[in-house]
């Protein structure tokens, strides 16, 4: 099984904002910090902030904050409010079954109840559980200080005049 980035850059968001607990942080510092779109990460605050999972605040001092503290955020709540579906293989779908082994094949109830433990184990997993310290959460690359230069620089050539005399 594979999340889809929509769901990963939404688990992003939320241990981004968990690490930092009070403060309104903008979606921009987010993206920045993550290497990720602005305007796809605008999209999943905007539903995130629809289904009552985050604060959203307009204006110039705006941003964005957990609407519940971190330990009342559960994991798989998350992954099923942003997956689509959890369609592991063609079978799972009643409409679009085509597969000639579906009445007598074994797989499709092995992956329903793989993928029920899946969501069943996340379900105990709170936000905090992720949660670091926000000092050790990676900041945007910044160029780092150069030490002085410590080699001198070459002496000027002397040059004659016409007169005989140095420059």
């Amino acid at each position: 099984m594979r999340l889809t980035d929509y769901t990963d850059y939404a688990l992003r968001v939320l241990m981004h904002l968990g690490s930092h607990p009070g403060q309104t942080i903008t979606i921009r510092e987010i993206a920045t910090v993550h290497g990720i779109s602005h305007n796809h990460l605008s999209k999943i605050v905007y539903h995130l902030g629809q289904l009552g999972v985050l604060t959203t605040l307009r204006g110039r001092a705006g941003g964005i904050q957990l609407a519940r503290p971190p330990e009342q955020i559960m994991l798989g709540d998350v992954i099923r409010l942003t997956e689509p579906d959890f369609q592991m293989v063609e079978c799972f779908s009643e409409r679009d079954n085509t597969c000639i082994l579906a009445g007598r094949c074994k797989l499709r109830d092995l992956l329903a109840k793989a993928t029920f433990a899946y969501l069943e184990r996340l379900d105990q997993v709170p936000l905090s559980a992720l949660l670091s310290p926000c000092s050790s959460i990676a900041k945007p690359h910044a160029t780092a200080k150069r030490p002085a230069r410590t080699v001198p620089r070459p002496a000027r050539p002397v040059s004659a005049r016409a007169d005989g005399t140095r420059t």
